[in-house]
């Protein structure tokens, strides 16, 4: 089982970016996949999840509105659209694999709720 994420980078503020999650070594379609982000001497906050059709969404509330999450199983690929990005959105930002198919409100931001991590991907928002 892998998960890795790619496309972060340096933007300036109100910028955006898309990050992407690509997944291998198990049905990607059989399991949500969640972004969490870490930003020095702060925990793992969750930051969004998708459920393993696609058809539901999480979000912080720190996020919503702002960011969009997204799938395409047929490609192994989860995305998430940061819009509108802020200094505090800076974090190292990671993909993990959801234990089930199908979080809900109370779970999906629990890391211990995930069982594979990829390697993260840095995201600074600075001018």
């Amino acid at each position: 089982v892998q998960l890795q994420a790619s496309g972060g980078g340096l933007v300036q503020p109100g910028g955006s970016l898309r990050l992407s999650c690509a997944v291998s070594g198990f049905n990607t379609d059989g399991y949500a996949i969640g972004w969490f982000r870490q930003a020095p001497g702060k925990g793992r906050e969750g930051v969004s999840c998708i459920n393993s059709s696609g058809g539901r969404t999480f979000y912080a509330r720190s996020v919503k509105g702002r960011f969009t999450v997204s799938r395409e199983n047929a490609k192994d690929t989860v995305y998430l659209q940061m819009n509108s990005l802020k200094p505090e959105d800076t974090a190292v930002y990671y993909c993990a694999r959801f234990l089930g198919s199908n979080p809900i409100t109370s779970s999906w931001a629990a890391p211990v709720q995930y069982d594979f991590w990829g390697q993260g991907t840095q995201v600074t928002v600075s001018s």
